[in-house]
């Protein structure tokens, strides 16, 4: 059981936690001086310390070289006692297990320090065997370069020792490289052991300055999780040496491991700079779930239509120029990159309103296969009386002839030159003139059902929402049923439906699976804390709606860890908790 380390807030594998020493200790951190190790037991055996909570107590251990045949490590592995002081277990890939520690030691993480593919699986392997709510620690690794991408890939404890070590050696750290202090005329850096003058400055401030760089990065990490913006870093730090671009690549191949850790919500925005933006969790969750959940309910034509800079959508002024010349006479679908195709209901929904791209004017070969992809998707799943391409030429119809061929359909193209000229409006406007309009009613009522097929899965929108009214304004509706109970509202910040009590209900009497969360013999208030949940559907991401029960209560909220880590952690919160209802 867990006591002396808790998650506080994920990014999704790194994780803001605590050390709950005697003087706490914030996470992702350096922790060699609150360390004492008790030992290895090759040599000889050892007695248990005695451990106090004032220090993380590495209980005594036998560590294993890499190539260790697996049937070897299983041979000679420690049973490790339960201690009631804060403790840590050394474990290699193969023997890591639940021993009850409060932090594990990957015994061999300098041997795949620099080895991409290793470390990736060993990092998974080692993560996935542990408890979820405890710390994994890999020793003689961390530099300031490094460390960020170290933390993303889920390790929380470090040292100083590599850092310092270079610093002996001469070598001089920041986190985009490493120089040889004899090549360096000036010191980039602004630290107090970087005050020293040049020619005073030697290999004891050299190790100074590197562990107060590695010191800087981990804040900086830190505040990074906190934003919910690791990754947009992770993008960038990730260039400045093959071997971070290399471990960064082999996570995005590891998605079930990075996706049921990364929220389904969240209220920072999303930077896409490269071509590996397109491989985010976030990314390919929103396009799978658009071709797969979602169903256009609009009998009326299609009409696609670039992004625009300014989000929602709908605020800008080129869609307000788009809309004008529909007149709510067909149904308007987005393209763009990274998120792909964004069907008018959901321009709200995470991350379809929180992205900022960089724009060039220009489709990389990589962004026009993915946008392609998913327009073909969608279209294969969606029919049309008439697909009308309201697009400039440049990307944006190259992907839709493809598209076009591969689907053996007909667009129809209606731009000249830029969509918003007057030619090309007029176009659209005289493109859809014997279309009849639909009521705003209509427009509302899908919303709220695509948002339901999008957050609850295929088919949710007509099974939880039947029969309803709607009644406030766009972007902020309240959902009722026809008797008048408040089902649910939408809300705006985040594009997803905030059910109430009765809209909790439905969804348990519904056919759409639920998420649950299944609590003791209590009546939560707030939230629910780990230690109370009994059980949880493994589908539950954090972020996600949940519904929460119990022999004396039925209550619904939203997840802050995934399902799985409900169930196997003794600290934390679980799920707050909206509304509830005693039994």
């Amino acid at each position: 059981m867990t006591e002396y380390f808790e998650v506080h807030e994920r990014d999704s594998a790194a994780r803001l936690g605590e050390v709950r020493l005697d003087d706490p200790r914030q996470t992702p951190a350096l922790v060699d001086d609150l360390l004492v190790d008790g030992g290895s037991l090759w040599p000889t055996e050892r007695e248990l310390p005695d451990g106090d909570d004032s220090i993380l107590t590495v209980l005594p251990h036998r560590g294993f070289p890499g190539g260790t045949p697996t049937e070897v490590q299983e041979a000679f592995a420690v049973e490790y006692p339960d201690v009631d002081f804060p403790s840590a277990a050394v474990v290699s890939p193969a023997t890591a297990c639940d021993y009850g520690a409060d932090a594990y030691v990957l015994s061999n993480a300098q041997e795949i320090a620099g080895h991409a593919a290793a470390f990736v699986d060993a990092v998974i392997q080692t993560r996935e065997a542990i408890p979820a709510d405890t710390a994994l620690y890999m020793s003689g690794v961390a530099t300031p370069g490094n460390v960020s991408i170290l933390a993303y890939a889920g390790v929380d404890l470090f040292d100083a020792d590599r850092a310092v070590v270079k610093g002996t050696q001469g070598k001089y750290l920041t986190t985009d490289g490493e120089y040889f202090l004899s090549d360096l005329s000036e010191l980039p850096c602004a630290c107090p052991a970087c005050q020293t003058p040049r020619e005073e400055f030697g290999p004891e401030e050299c190790a100074e300055h590197n562990e107060a760089v590695l010191r800087g990065e981990l804040a900086r990490v830190r505040q990074r999780i906190r934003d919910g913006r690791l990754r947009d870093y992770i993008e960038g730090q990730a260039r400045h040496e093959q071997w971070h671009t290399a471990v960064f690549r082999r996570l995005d191949d590891q998605y079930s491991y990075l996706e049921s850790r990364t929220p389904v919500i969240r209220r920072a925005d999303l930077t896409a700079s490269a071509d590996d933006t397109l491989r985010r969790v976030e990314i390919q969750r929103f396009a799978e779930r658009v071709t797969t959940r979602y169903r256009n309910r609009f009998e009326k034509p299609l009409v696609i239509v670039p992004c625009s800079a300014r989000k929602p959508y709908s605020e800008s002024q080129s869609h307000s120029q788009f809309h004008d010349a529909i007149q709510f006479r067909a149904h308007m679908v987005s393209m763009t990159s990274p998120i792909g195709v964004v069907p008018q209901e959901l321009e709200l929904t995470y991350p379809a309103q929180h992205y900022d791209t960089v724009v060039t004017g220009r489709w990389t070969p990589t962004e026009r296969e993915f946008v392609a992809n998913v327009l073909e998707a969608y279209l294969a799943r969606n029919e049309y009386p008439r697909i009308i391409a309201h697009v400039p030429g440049e990307g944006y119809r190259d992907i839709c002839e493809r598209v076009e061929n591969a689907l053996g359909l007909e667009f129809e193209y209606t731009a000249v030159d830029h969509p918003t000229t007057t030619e090309s409006l007029s176009n659209l406007a005289s493109t859809l003139s014997g279309e009849s309009k639909y009521r705003k009613r209509e427009r509302e009522h899908n919303t709220v059902r695509a948002t339901a097929d999008y957050q609850f899965g295929d088919g949710a929108g007509d099974d939880l929402f039947e029969e309803f009214q709607t009644e406030a304004r766009y972007p902020k509706l309240r959902v009722r049923s026809p008797e008048g109970d408040q089902l649910a509202m939408q809300v705006a910040q985040y594009g997803v439906l905030s059910l109430t009590i009765a809209g909790a209900r439905r969804w348990v009497e519904s056919d759409v699976p639920t998420r649950r969360v299944e609590i003791d013999d209590f009546v939560p208030h707030g939230s629910v804390l780990a230690p109370g949940v009994v059980g949880a559907s493994e589908e539950i991401r954090p972020g996600d709606e949940v519904v929460i029960e119990g022999p004396r209560a039925f209550a619904v909220g939203r997840a802050a860890m995934s399902g799985p880590e409900m169930v196997e952690s003794t600290r934390g919160i679980a799920s707050t908790v909206r509304h509830v209802e005693e039994r």
